[in-house]
């Protein structure tokens, strides 16, 4: 099962990452000012991510593929890393479905 890591970052940003099983990080958050922003941005993945129409299919400018999760509302609440291939990318999005709504969250 996935889990939640909720951690300060260098600037005193609250952030999340969702990693697989395996322990791969599979999606970032971006920063919050508050611990509760962030739990607030953990459940918003677990809502948004059983539906496919929250996730954003893009390209970075060196034209590798990565993907945005958003909220129903058009924010995005997660980033993924650059994916060598599109269908490595979609089995990303996979495991982001497959792995949040039932991770754990840890602070580290």
């Amino acid at each position: 099962m996935g889990k939640f890591e909720v951690y300060k970052d260098k600037r005193g940003e609250f952030r999340f990452r969702l990693k697989a099983s395996n322990g791969q990080n599979i999606l970032a958050s971006e920063g919050y000012s508050s611990k509760k922003g962030c739990e607030n941005g953990i459940a918003s993945v677990q809502k948004n991510c059983k539906d496919d129409k929250c996730f954003d299919r893009l390209k970075a400018k060196n034209g590798k593929p990565f993907f945005n999760l958003k909220s129903t509302n058009g924010q995005v609440i997660g980033s993924s890393q650059q994916y060598a291939s599109t269908s490595t990318m979609e089995n990303g999005i996979k495991s982001v479905k497959n792995n949040a709504p039932g991770a754990s969250i840890v602070e580290v």
